[in-house]
């Protein structure tokens, strides 16, 4: 019966509890977790804000148009023309042409005109006038577009005539300045005269008979004056240096033509045309000015 009890007591015995390890939640290494999350998020939404801004930002570059002094490019071109375009009759001022003219050209270009300079012809020629038309960049770098119109007298025998052509060469200019021909002239057109026509300033009654009056005697009283006007004198009548001394003692004023007066908030806007005759000449000159007046106690040519 005794073994029988202690069995019975070792069965009803209570197994062992597992232990379970629990971290504490105020550890230093717990808390240092959470700063790095917290660090980490608010880093993240940081970021996100300024990429937006980054992308807002476009750099621009911005480069400097270079300026060139044609002046020198047009001189060579004058130049190059009157030795190119001036020759003798037969024999005589072949070489002389070939050499002139070589001095502007590359050595392609004066083997490519050899024949021509070389040639002997019937007529001679003589350069009257060149003008220089335009001057604009090329494709390439350092070399000029250069369109000229030329004047040529053609003698042939007691046969007279005068020649207009127009070509268009190509300049290179080096480091250095020099220059050289790089395109044979080639033939070309000027510009023509444009259809563009200006805005015609029409009277708009914007302004009362009064003040058109009194505008018109003063525009008058200028202008016979304005052509032997000193700096002095015109402090009366002009503001500033609006319009400067001109010192044409010959001009004699004849009348107003056409003259146009609106107003313009607190000032007169005027266009007119003013006839002068030259005495020196005997000519008539007609001028054209645009100009705005206002009143302070006199009139006053503003602008």
């Amino acid at each position: 019966m005794k073994g029988i009890k202690k069995q019975k007591k070792e069965k009803k015995q209570k197994p062992e509890k597992v232990r379970v390890m629990k971290v504490g939640v105020h550890r230093k290494s717990v808390i240092f977790l959470w700063i790095l999350l917290i660090c980490s998020v608010a880093f993240g939404i940081y970021k996100n804000f300024t990429a937006i801004d980054m992308h807002t930002v476009h750099e621009r570059k911005v480069e400097k148009e270079k300026l060139v002094d044609t002046n020198g490019i047009e001189n060579f071109v004058r130049n190059f023309a009157e030795a190119y375009y001036t020759w003798s009759a037969g024999d005589s001022g072949v070489g002389d042409r070939s050499e002139k003219a070589g001095k502007f050209l590359t050595e392609e270009l004066q083997t490519l005109n050899a024949d021509v300079l070389g040639q002997k012809v019937s007529t001679s020629s003589s350069v009257k006038d060149v003008e220089i038309w335009s001057v604009s960049p090329s494709e390439k770098d350092n070399e000029y577009k250069v369109i000229f119109s030329l004047k040529q007298e053609i003698k042939e025998g007691s046969k007279q005539k005068e020649v207009s052509s127009v070509y268009r060469v190509v300049v290179h200019v080096d480091t250095s300045g020099n220059l050289v021909i790089v395109q044979n002239p080639t033939i070309s057109s000027v510009p023509e005269k444009s259809g563009y026509q200006p805005e015609i300033a029409e009277v708009d009654g914007s302004v009362d008979s009064k003040t058109s009056q009194e505008v018109t005697d003063f525009l008058k009283t200028f202008f016979k004056l304005y052509p032997q006007a000193q700096a002095k004198e015109l402090s009366y009548y002009v503001k500033g240096d609006v319009l400067k001394p001109v010192n044409k003692e010959s001009y004699s004023f004849m009348e107003l033509l056409n003259p146009v007066i609106q107003k313009d908030g607190e000032k007169i806007k005027v266009s007119v045309a003013v006839k002068y005759l030259d005495q020196e000449t005997k000519a008539v000159q007609i001028s054209q000015f645009n100009l705005k007046l206002q009143k302070d106690g006199n009139w006053m040519i503003v602008r």
